[in-house]
């Protein structure tokens, strides 16, 4: 009865503060399992109608290839901009409508650019990164580029609205990460048509129109702010985001090199290798999503808070126990999914055109991509930190590190394991990154606050 009350006391003597995380993460991680499921679903019908096929190589290059650079900027002002956002609660709400009017059409504005810049450099890119792919699978990459290309815009709108969901504490944004894949999957599965591309295409980017849509919906009513729209940088904070986007964008950038870099190698590898890839990157995806997603998501609006409060022991000290948590959390997912991945991958993919000598390849494949995990769900925390306490530029000295670990692993490893050493590079750029960051973390001194957080 005494271990009983002792267990009882510690609960309630934990800091609100981890309740928060905790909370938030619950929920993100419910919603991502939604989400993550959709996305499962939808590879289950790409595997069965397709299969490990040209159709499906040129989906995925296509596919990186239009939305590539939105996504560096989607991870740099998902990581700057809650913070501002979290900061700006107090501010008039004209100020805030003012912010967010112009941000949204800069979104627009760059996200066009960017898209234009994709769609026509594709053709001679294509010609780099698909040297040893089929002369029919490029022709459909560059079919599929013209359906596409609305994806790069529409990224960053959709970046938008999900940041100022989370600075609320609202994860509903997660959810709807689905809707494309919902999309897609119904097209899949329900339009027959002579043209077998086009239901992969048009499901994706129609996807995306939609989740873009709800999500403009659901951020006007969670913050009650109309967005002032105009083409300008008149609102005060943008010098200050404008600097840490600056010193960000570049170690994302480089980052952001990473899957078209496992592209590149692994067509050197001849047709089927980028779908083989693309299935075992998946699976670990929806892993992914269902912790560190989750955790970063979580603890990025609480961080943000105590910070702006001065308060920056306090978030150090919780900061390094969530890591901590979500380290030995990532070593029970890879025992455990390490001994059913032959199962799993069965039941995601083995129908259809999907064989079982298919089901082998994406099994191996998967278990290398596993060790990745316990470093991946840890740095996801301390990343958070540091970009709370505006530490960009040291995040941009660890991306450029972390490329060159991951470009040099591929260089070594590909010759030595095939296929399986890209995704050994990645494990070694993991526990790079991660003890980078915890040097970073315990490097540097609090400036303020205290650190009895539980």
């Amino acid at each position: 009865m005494s271990q009983i009350a002792s267990w009882r006391n510690r609960l309630l003597s934990i800091h609100p503060d981890h309740l928060r995380i905790a909370r938030s993460a619950m929920w993100v991680s419910a919603f991502a399992l939604l989400a993550k499921c959709a996305g499962a679903f939808k590879e289950m019908a790409i595997a069965y109608r397709y299969g490990i096929s040209n159709i499906v190589d040129a989906y995925q290059l296509s596919f990186t290839a239009i939305s590539w650079l939105p996504t560096v900027l989607v991870t740099v002002l998902s990581v700057v901009l809650i913070p501002t956002l979290v900061g700006m609660h107090m501010k008039h709400k004209e100020e805030r409508a003012r912010f967010l009017g112009e941000l949204d059409v800069m979104a627009l504005v760059v996200g066009a650019a960017l898209a234009a810049l994709l769609y026509f450099a594709w053709p001679l890119a294509l010609k780099l990164i698909g040297r040893n792919l089929s002369e029919e699978t490029r022709a459909l990459s560059r079919q599929m580029m013209f359906w596409m290309w609305p994806i790069g815009i529409l990224t960053l709108t959709v970046c938008i609205h999900a940041a100022r969901l989370q600075a609320r504490e609202r994860h509903v944004n997660t959810f709807l990460e689905s809707v494309p894949a919902i999309c897609t999957l119904c097209l899949v599965l329900g339009w027959q048509t002579d043209r077998m591309s086009l239901p992969l295409v048009i499901g994706s980017t129609a996807g995306f129109f939609v989740q873009a849509l709800l999500l403009m919906m659901l951020s006007r009513k969670a913050d009650g702010i109309r967005p002032h729209y105009r083409l300008g940088f008149t609102s005060p904070q943008w010098p200050r985001m404008g600097r840490a986007v600056g010193v960000f964008m570049i170690g994302q950038f480089i980052m952001a090199l990473d899957t078209p870099l496992d592209q590149y190698f692994v067509a050197g590898l001849g047709d089927g290798g980028i779908a083989t890839l693309g299935y075992a990157n998946r699976i670990i995806a929806l892993l992914v999503g269902m912790g560190a997603v989750a955790i970063s998501r979580a603890t990025l609006p609480v961080l943000s808070e105590m910070l702006s409060k001065g308060d920056h022991a306090r978030a150090r000290t919780i900061a390094l126990k969530w890591s901590m948590v979500m380290t030995v959390i990532g070593v029970g997912v890879v025992v455990v999914a390490w001994a059913l991945a032959p199962i799993g991958v069965a039941l995601l993919f083995q129908r259809g055109a999907f064989t079982a000598a298919d089901t082998q390849a994406v099994a191996g494949l998967f278990r290398w991509g596993l060790l990745q995990i316990p470093c991946y769900f840890g740095v996801l925390v301390l990343v958070q930190l540091l970009a709370s306490e505006g530490r960009f530029r040291a995040m941009a000295w660890v991306a450029a590190l972390n490329f060159i670990v991951k470009a040099g692993g591929n260089l070594i490893f590909i010759r030595w394991l095939g296929i399986s050493g890209v995704m050994l590079a990645t494990t070694l750029m993991c526990v790079c990154s991660y003890a980078s960051y915890l040097y970073l973390t315990l490097s540097t001194r609090p400036a303020s606050g205290n650190a009895g957080a539980s």
